[in-house]
């Protein structure tokens, strides 16, 4: 009897013999932050990626060692792979950080109210005999939210109601079900700038070889939101379940009513999310904008006339292209990009704010 129970026990020792401190792990990190450094500064500049590289394989190594010896082969190995995704999360949060940390730093000293609320642009000063560069980016506000605004209201309802077609009265051999989502499939790999060609090159054929207008870009950034629109909304459609569908039915509801009431309802967060990352994915394009609206520095609100001025476009010709004074201009440049970014945030907390108030009530 004792010998058939000493096995299991052994086993059950085995699991528990040994632990590691509570804070081992984060007295690891530190210990392989300073024999990286040490190590880099010893053999080469110092470099952050690399010390961080070093660092995250010092890390797991020791905690891989350390653990086997004190716990056991399983506790080593989970530590080890816990290790690894923290390290695969903060190396894909490193990039994003520096980019805004970048972004901030340069940009907070030009961003002000009067940089967003007056128009920017360049005038020659006769008492001086000079051009003085105003920075102002008032016309690149407007024109970034007239643009967007029409590709929005041009390209949600058609992938609203594109996505009901597919999910809600399509049958799954339709031959234009088929089509539609091939056709949607090949949109969501088109380039942005083929986008932009085809709506310069449409309206030139309407209105002339002259045709930048706000409208153009509008259209150009259509082709790149109607097939995220679908592809969110067709997901979210299919999330809501069926029985909810049958329920509404069975009472003798029509079916347009119950996908209006029911299921867009249902799947309203999901359906504002996604038509929050197809805007987000089109406000920031410059290529598009760039052929279809061209770039001005005078102000233009008329989407129908003349070309318009975009926060990515301006950032992108005042640093590519800078006036007399360049340091003026690259600061200008930073400072649209910092505001298109407090754009963007803005947008994402008015869709947060808007799928909390149409997310189902919990009880």
């Amino acid at each position: 009897m004792t010998t058939s129970t000493a096995g299991p026990l052994t086993r059950a020792a085995g699991l528990t013999s040994g632990q590691l401190p509570r804070f081992s792990e984060p007295i690891g990190v530190v210990i392989a932050l300073v024999i990286s450094a040490g190590i880099i500064a010893l053999l080469a500049p110092f470099n952050i990626a690399l010390w961080l590289v070093l660092t995250a394989v010092l890390y797991l190594a020791g905690i891989g060692v350390a653990s086997t010896i004190v716990e056991n082969r399983r506790k080593a190995t989970d530590r080890v792979v816990r290790g690894l995704v923290t390290s695969a999360f903060v190396l894909a949060v490193a990039p994003l950080i520096s980019t805004l940390w970048t972004v901030v730093s340069q940009g907070i000293g030009v961003l002000s109210w009067s940089f967003i609320t007056q128009t920017g642009g360049t005038k020659f000063d006769p008492d001086t005999l000079s051009v003085v560069a105003t920075p102002g980016a008032l016309q690149a506000v407007v024109g970034t939210l007239i643009i967007t605004g029409i590709a929005a209201l041009i390209s949600v309802p058609i992938g609203i109601l594109t996505a009901v077609y597919l999910v809600e009265y399509a049958q799954p051999n339709n031959p234009l079900r088929r089509m539609i989502t091939f056709l949607v499939d090949v949109m969501t790999g088109i380039p942005s700038i083929v986008a932009g060609l085809f709506a310069f090159s449409l309206f030139s054929l309407i209105v002339g070889p002259k045709a930048f207008s706000g409208f153009s870009a509008s259209i150009a950034l259509c082709v790149l939101m109607i097939p995220i629109v679908v592809r969110s909304t067709e997901e979210m459609l299919r999330l809501v379940p069926s029985e909810l569908r049958e329920a509404s039915l069975a009472l003798g509801v029509p079916r347009s009513t119950t996908i209006v009431k029911i299921v867009l309802r249902t799947a309203a967060s999901g359906i504002v999310t996604g038509v929050v990352l197809a805007v987000a994915r089109v406000v920031g394009e410059t290529a598009p904008i760039f052929i279809a609206a061209s770039f001005t520095d005078n102000f233009n609100a008329n989407p129908f006339d003349g070309p318009m001025q975009t926060l990515p476009v301006m950032a992108y010709t005042a640093y590519s292209f800078p006036g007399q004074d360049i340091a003026a201009s690259q600061a200008q440049s930073w400072g649209a990009a910092l505001l298109l970014v407090i754009l963007v945030v803005i947008f994402n907390l008015i869709a947060r704010i808007v799928a909390t108030m149409f997310a189902p009530k919990s009880r």
